[in-house]
């Protein structure tokens, strides 16, 4: 009962991985060190996912992205097996228009790769094109706790719910769909089709993978077996980005106002203008208070994420400028030579869709042997093969 450690080979990555205790504590994970690529895993494999929703913004590569194409670099020197899928199943929770939903998987296949996860090290495909994930979905459902589904906070979150709601509330009965209700348990089979050892989240994900160590547990208890390995928790140490017009709300793609958010595709003058017009305050000093100077912290924050520092460190640095315009300056400077090369490679990418399935298409045909083969044991395990 534990926390984890991942510090990996190279100074990039040394921050992206902290330790963090989760929250039940009769499923927490072993603690597992990773010192500067020192130490390998045996029989490791890493699975993330990501659903299609079109360009990303400076948060999500922050908080998935980069540490996608860093886990993408320590593979296989510490990690056997990596597997980023677009989950384009989970996206009909809150269905797209299908046009827009098929654009949306190249749009995030080209920048995960941009991004710098290496397609040939690495398993990139779309969910929808392995059918072992619906399969498997339904032979955990009949594993899944109804109670603890409706413990789960997203679904609340995402229909406007206190985190007190339950789904035999008047509000919560009329509104709520099955797919958005038992969405982790689909969540719970695309990391146990692949036996998956590691899985990269953020704070808002533990919940979720919790969850799948519970069903993983009861199906191996209830069969006296192992097929499921309990999978630990790579937490990403990146803080939170804020909106730039509202920093006490997450930035976010939703947000009507654009100036709030950078997008990983805007142009150097751009990015320019939305720091110049980011929301601060009236002291022109340079400090870090993320609680009472939150627009200032943000900014410090975005350059701590992108150097991989700490928010203190930077501040330090910081501290003798002649107020906000020449921080702005900096910030600027420091987001623009990050995502220049990130922003070329998804032009590039994105200007050869063939390639782009071809290469999808190929994933799915190397994560369907691996997904195949473990339902044959599943269904074996269970009587149905």
């Amino acid at each position: 009962m534990f926390r984890i450690l991942i510090v990996n080979k190279g100074s990039a990555m040394i921050p992206q991985f902290a330790p963090k205790r989760l929250i039940r504590r009769q499923y927490l994970p072993q603690t597992h060190y990773i010192l500067r690529g020192q130490i390998r895993f045996k029989g490791s494999t890493v699975f993330s996912g990501m659903q299609p929703t079109g360009v990303a913004h400076l948060g999500n590569y922050l908080g998935a992205l980069r540490a996608w194409g860093q886990l993408s670099a320590s593979t296989p020197q510490q990690f056997d097996n990596t597997i980023f899928s677009i989950v384009d199943m989970h996206a009909l929770t809150v269905p797209p228009p299908p046009d827009r939903l098929r654009e949306y998987k190249r749009t995030a296949a080209a920048l995960i790769i941009a991004s710098g996860v290496d397609p040939e090290k690495c398993i990139l495909y779309v969910q929808s094109e392995v059918s072992g994930h619906a399969e498997l979905c339904w032979i955990l459902s009949c594993f899944s706790d109804f109670g603890y589904l409706n413990r789960m906070t997203q679904w609340k979150s995402k229909m406007n719910l206190t985190e007190n709601s339950s789904v035999t509330d008047d509000a919560a009965v009329q509104n709520l769909r099955l797919g958005l209700f038992a969405y982790p348990v689909l969540q719970a089979a695309d990391i146990l089709l692949y036996k998956a050892t590691h899985v990269p989240v953020g704070e808002d994900q533990i919940q979720h993978l919790e969850l799948t160590r519970h069903i993983g547990k009861r199906f191996n208890s209830a069969y006296d077996t192992k097929v499921f390995p309990l999978p630990d928790v790579l937490l990403t140490r990146t803080p939170r980005v804020m909106s730039l017009r509202d920093p006490k709300k997450k930035m976010s793609k939703s947000d009507p106002a654009e100036q709030s958010r950078i997008m990983i595709n805007d142009p150097p003058e751009l990015i320019r203008y939305k720091i110049k017009r980011a929301i601060t305050d009236g002291d022109k000093s340079v400090t870090y208070d993320s609680v009472n100077r939150p627009g200032v912290a943000n900014l410090i924050d975005m350059v701590a994420g992108l150097q991989n520092r700490t928010p203190e460190d930077v501040a330090e640095d910081v501290k003798g400028f002649c107020g906000h315009a020449e921080l702005k300056e900096f910030v600027a400077d420091v987001i623009t030579k990050e995502l220049q090369s990130v922003r070329e490679n998804f032009e590039r990418l994105s200007s050869d869709p063939e390639y782009l399935d071809r290469l999808l298409r190929s994933g799915a045909e190397r994560a369907g042997e691996i997904a195949q083969a473990t339902l044959k044991e599943v269904k074996t395990t269970v009587g149905i093969y």
